[in-house]
């Protein structure tokens, strides 16, 4: 890629299925097992545990993914550090407890699972691969080592074939290491992606060896390229392209290879554009002949689609442009930890599609398969991240130790793994790098640019800087395709004048902190304001030193046309990094999320859904009105709504109409705020206004009396029999009347029975130190959230919820 790619980038591309099955057949010479039963693990280390025969039976028998950190308990002392973060210009060193969520993520740990190939007539390449497994794995194949690899969020593979027993019993054993000191957020510990043994001829497609990109699109034709890396000589390729229906709408036979490398160019007439909108995907059946025999055969679905990065419009897809709303998501899934959940991935993207939210960056590392995939069907822009270190560290014992031997594998392998997926639009080098400071740091943010642009030229590149004002100096900024500057708004001018591209984006933003249904008083804007109860205060009112209110970007993303979107910090909160409560014990998840751990949304989520949702009515009201001993003192109200103006009543007595203006407070252009509210128990009500002034909506509050009965809300009722789905039943309690009881903290025990099993619980309460799997916890803020799984039988679940002193709740699920 040269140097235009400063002024436009064009790029057209597509996405690689990875299969979430347990075995399939993808043709006649190829099996892809997933290694997902039969697992024995141990916590600690065993200098014979790589042996084929090492007797394992009394080992702990898990499921892959698998988190072994998750299950707890909760402890201060795991992950105390003396440290000053320099992300949040602390200069001075100060007791810091939780910052990688306070669980035994640190030590080592083995896995071992004996399995069988598939019956197979010929010659044969077996292929181990690991979609992730943290960290600084040591695989070992019928006792024999068989390689290592350092990143614990990469994908990487072996080539088996001469360690691996075709008649036999196969032995697989991974040693796992995870250092104290080695991530700034919780990194989960195990295989928490998944494993999966591939067995194909030696006359085969190379692994992730396809390439498609779409580099001419119009409204009657696109031009599909697609370039096929294979192994073996004397062979053709078979291309069949079909549509989302699953019908062939074009065949094309290449005969020619140039090198180890097929190249096709297929024309697909009234071609359907991918977009978050409408995310329609084609698949490629590629298949490999020797002769007149079919040795491989490889399933690829993608998407046609075009983005554009303009200095003088920005940022466009399909020829529409548009600014990314995007958030930045961590890959812990809160109770289940690390351990990869395609049913959990779903539940967050379906929340942030209701949000409006159009674009997901994986923060800080490469993401899951599942997620990619996910995005790809749902309709997200993605910003594919790689790492939170270069060679110069934040942590002791993080990346840094693995940069120089491993950085180009490591970008290498992101970028072929992952390519493919239409939802991809840019790629991130980095997160906030030290390396920013200095001529070095300009070099190697070049270096990683340009073997992202070498193993994909038709996508941008990244990074998230911080150091903004030291990134203008050195040249480190400039040399991005993509200036991405991580909060500064008031760098935001200076940077585009002396950065060359163009436009700037919004890589990290906001980091406003929250605490569900949590509200402090007086109401005032506040940086790292502190609280008895270590909570923050959900009027959306405090950030932290370097960061700032939501209010506060979307000026910036609606009045600059340069600045092409945000990704904001974070969609959901995460385990760590409990700022502003990293120095204050039991804090131990974060604060920053749109929603809570569990999933349910803060009143921020409803803040950005009036600005983002832009087909839905957004009528929210905040805070809730039971505020027993505030009789008479004032408690503001906060209306989140995508109309103009509103009306408020107490008690029926209005307090009068807001309208958003742009005068004073970046607030008052995106709330609507009563402040000078006094409480009186009973109700308030806000009546809503269109332009015209005609009532269009109504939404009213009201003070709950004593918690009556537990209330189930599941987020579905029917889920896969397969033995990894699961449902979220939302546990709430509500008064005689039906009302639900926004403070409640009652304590309650979960029951599941039938062909399902309890499988976790959180409240979002990010000091409670309650382990998740246990079946018992205590409501927060009125809620909860409860996790039934399923088993592999199909049948009902019933999942009961009881507490002392209310009546129990009962719901009943279908697994098929």
């Amino acid at each position: 890629m040269n140097s235009t790619i400063m002024k436009t980038i064009v790029t057209k591309c597509c996405l690689i299925l990875f299969i979430l099955f347990p075995v399939i057949v993808l043709g006649q010479g190829r099996h892809v097992i997933t290694l997902k039963k039969d697992w024995k693990f141990f916590k600690g280390d065993n200098e014979k545990a790589y042996q084929k025969d090492f007797d394992d039976s009394v080992w702990q028998s898990v499921t892959v993914p698998h988190d072994w950190a998750i299950y707890g308990p909760f402890d201060k002392e795991i992950d105390k550090q003396v440290v000053a973060i320099t992300q949040n210009k602390e200069k001075i060193p100060t007791e810091k407890t939780g910052r990688t969520g306070a669980l035994p993520y640190i030590g080592q740990g083995w896995y071992r699972n004996k399995f069988n190939l598939p019956r197979y007539v010929g010659d044969q390449k077996v292929l181990l691969l690991f979609e992730g497994a943290m960290s600084e794995p040591k695989v070992y194949v019928n006792g024999e080592k068989v390689g290592e690899w350092g990143y614990g969020y990469s994908y990487f593979y072996f080539d088996i074939t001469d360690q691996i027993a075709v008649d036999g019993l196969n032995t697989l054993a991974v040693k796992l290491t995870n250092l104290g000191f080695s991530s700034r957020w919780y990194p989960g510990a195990g295989l928490y992606r998944n494993v999966r043994v591939i067995v194909k001829s030696k006359e085969s497609i190379d692994q992730w060896g396809t390439f498609i990109t779409t580099p001419m699109i119009s409204s009657d034709m696109a031009k599909v390229n697609i370039k096929t890396k294979v192994s073996g000589e004397n062979v053709q390729l078979v291309t069949h392209i079909l549509n989302a229906n699953g019908d062939t709408l074009v065949t094309k036979v290449a005969r020619q290879k140039f090198g180890n490398e097929f190249e096709q160019n297929i024309a697909v007439s009234n071609p359907k554009l991918w977009s978050p909108e409408t995310p329609y995907r084609y698949t490629a059946v590629t298949q490999l002949y020797v002769g007149d025999l079919l040795r491989d055969e490889l399933t690829t679905p993608f998407g046609i689609r075009e983005i554009e990065y303009d200095p003088k419009t920005g940022f466009s897809l399909n020829g529409k442009v548009r600014k990314f709303k995007g958030v930045c998501l961590h890959h812990d899934l809160g109770p289940l930890g690390a351990a990869v959940n395609i049913a959990a991935l779903r539940r967050q993207l379906t929340i942030l599609k209701d949000m409006g939210c159009d674009a997901v960056r994986s923060s800080h590392n490469m993401p899951s398969l599942e997620q990619l995939e996910l995005c790809d069907e749902m309709g997200f822009m993605y910003l594919a991240e790689s790492f939170d270190e270069w060679a110069r560290p934040k942590v002791e014992n993080g990346y840094n130790r693995f940069f120089e031997e491993y950085a180009e594998k490591d970008v290498v392998n992101l970028v072929r793994a992952t390519r493919n997926h239409p939802c991809i639009v840019m790629w991130s080098a980095g997160n906030e790098v030290p390396d920013q400071w200095g001529a070095i740091g300009a070099k190697r943010a070049k270096w990683l640019q340009d073997i992202f642009h070498r193993e994909d030229p038709t996508r941008p590149v990244t990074v998230g800087m911080d150091q903004v004002q030291n990134s203008m100096e050195s040249g480190f900024g400039a040399v991005l395709d993509i200036p991405g500057l991580n909060y500064r708004l008031p760098l935001y001018e200076e940077a585009l004048e002396k950065f060359p591209q163009g436009f700037i984006l919004g890589s990290e933003t906001a980091s406003t902190v929250s605490s569900r249904g949590i509200y402090k008083f007086p109401v005032v804007e506040g940086k790292m304001k502190q609280y008895e109860d270590y909570q923050s205060s959900s009027y959306d009112l405090e950030a932290c030193t370097w960061s700032n209110l939501p209010d506060d970007d979307f000026i910036w993303q609606d009045d600059k046309s340069w600045v092409i979107g945000e990704f904001v910090w974070t969609g959901f909160d995460y385990l760590g990094e409990p700022t502003p409560y990293d120095e204050m014990w039991p804090s131990r998840s974060s604060y920053f999320g749109i929603n809570d751990l569990a999933g349910l949304p803060k009143d921020r989520f409803y803040l950005y859904r009036s600005r983002w949702n832009t087909k839905d009515e957004t009528l929210h009201i905040l805070p809730h009105w039971n505020w027993e001993g505030r009789e008479g003192k004032t408690t503001p109200v906060f209306v989140y709504t995508n109309y103009h103006s509103a009306e408020l009543f107490v008690n029926g007595k209005s307090m009068g109409i807001r309208k958003k203006h742009n005068e004073g407070t970046p607030q008052h252009r995106y709330r609507l705020m009563w402040m000078d509210v006094k409480y009186e128990p009973g109700s308030i009500k806000v009546v809503a206004f269109d332009k015209a002034g005609k009532i269009v909506a109504t939404k009213e509050r009201v003070t709950s009396g004593k918690p009556y009965r537990i209330k189930l809300n599941p987020d579905r009722t029917v889920i896969n029999a397969d033995g990894e789905d699961l449902a979220f039943v939302t546990v709430s309690v509500v008064d005689e009347k039906g009302n639900e009881c926004p403070t409640a903290t009652n304590h309650l025990n979960f029951k599941v029975k039938g062909n399902g099993f309890y499988r976790a619980a959180c409240n979002g309460d990010p000091t409670s130190l309650e382990m998740f799997h246990l079946p018992t916890m205590k409501l927060f803020s009125g809620k909860l959230v409860v996790l039934v799984g399923s088993t592999n039988k199909k049948g009902p679940i019933e999942l009961s919820v009881t507490g002392k002193g209310l009546k129990s709740g009962k719901v009943v699920l279908t697994s098929k």
